[in-house]
């Protein structure tokens, strides 16, 4: 085991330290909340938000970030990543080992040193980049170990968002906006999944607000005619013909923070995914106007719900709502729009609702929203209206 003390200069850390510091308190609060003893953070979009450092060389093996309130944040990481780990965090006290088998003793020596055997300590159980030889591991070194399920921790207090993380969220979302703007532009008989994905990325990479490059895309869901009917389906060199439809879900990302948009369009016609289209928009709204603070996400989720079940058309929704957004939208164990929900809405989260309908043949259409929940509540980020473009 060794701990690394040299200083070497943050170079990719986007935000101050101090603002990863506040982060940092406010899950140490919720950790005390909970009755835990300190909290292991192995989800990689929960090191990104807590440290700067976006976990990419978890894939080797969990690099847990230790949290004991009264002390300093512990990264253990691998050796080989323990420069690049320094230079994109603001972590100080870091611990390396070499090897997979390496890991449970070594963190399990941290634990050890900090007082924590024996001790309740949350684990992320339902997240990414931990699994159950991990833990399985550790309590074979620390046998008196309390594992607690804290899968939700850090996701509740990301869930609220500062300035900073919004302006982020703005920014993307701006080039989200050029996403669909040029989708909708280039749509044309002959033009392929690919070659529109390609479109796009280049649009996004040529703005004069992007000089620095510093907002990417996430990869597209893009998908012609009948591959309409493929959720999430990848962009290939399948063509768009006259009378068919076209589906776009799209994110662009700055400093991990992504903003999602669902978009729909029509070549010519097509009954069949325009009916659809509408009855997508009147759930849109419903939910946009359901989004306050104080109402539960169960709340939400059953407004779009009752008008679907008012439109008579039975099977057409097959997924949840919406979920929160911010760092690595794709994490488990994040707020989620669906029955049952207990989470209440608070001022300064952001909730990405793709409202993507299942057609009578299968075609997925739909709508989305990205919002920001106010005290007014809701405020859209998009400035792209969310009817249908017709081309």
């Amino acid at each position: 085991m060794a701990t690394i003390s040299s200083a070497i200069p943050l170079t990719g850390v986007p935000f101050p330290r101090s603002e990863y510091e506040h982060r940092q308190l406010n899950v140490l609060e919720a950790v005390a909340s909970a009755g835990l003893d300190a909290l292991v953070v192995s989800a990689h979009g929960h090191l990104r938000y807590l440290s700067g450092y976006d976990g990419s060389g978890g894939y080797f093996a969990p690099f847990p970030l230790i949290m004991v309130p009264d002390r300093p944040p512990t990264f253990v990481v691998r050796q080989y990543d323990e420069k690049a780990v320094r230079a994109y965090s603001c972590i100080d006290e870091i611990v390396t080992y070499t090897h997979q088998q390496d890991f449970g003793k070594v963190c399990a020596d941290v634990l050890r040193r900090y007082g924590l055997d024996g001790k309740r300590v949350g684990f992320e159980l339902g997240c990414w980049n931990l699994a159950m030889a991990d833990v399985n591991a550790l309590q074979a070194q620390l046998p008196g170990l309390k594992i607690a399920d804290a899968t939700r921790l850090v996701s509740s207090v990301a869930a609220v968002k500062g300035e900073l993380e919004l302006e982020c969220m703005r920014d993307a979302m701006r080039m989200t906006d050029l996403a669909v703007r040029t989708f909708h532009q280039s749509l044309r008989v002959g033009v392929t999944e690919l070659e529109m994905a390609g479109t796009i990325a280049e649009a996004i990479k040529a703005d004069v607000s992007n000089m620095g490059g510093e907002i990417g895309m996430s990869p597209p869901t893009i998908l012609f005619g009948e591959r309409t009917k493929l959720p999430h389906g990848p962009p290939s060199r399948h063509p768009i013909r006259h009378n068919e439809p076209a589906f776009l879900e799209i994110g662009a990302s700055k400093h991990g923070y992504t903003v999602g948009m669902v978009r729909c369009a029509v070549l010519g016609r097509h009954p069949e995914a325009e009916s659809l289209h509408v009855l997508a928009e009147e759930v849109i709204d419903a939910l946009v106007a359901a989004v306050k603070p104080g109402t539960s996400a169960a709340a939400v989720d059953a407004a779009g719900r009752e008008v679907l079940k008012r439109s008579g058309r039975k099977g057409v929704f097959r997924q949840r709502t919406g979920y929160q957004t911010g760092i690595n939208w794709t994490e488990r164990g994040d707020l989620s729009l669906e029955p049952g929900a207990e989470d209440i809405l608070k001022t300064g989260m952001t909730l990405h609702m793709p409202n993507i309908l299942c057609s009578e043949n299968g075609y997925l259409f739909g709508v989305g929203a990205h919002v920001l929940v106010t005290e007014r509540g809701a405020e859209i980020l998009s400035h792209t209206p969310p009817t249908l473009y017709r081309a």
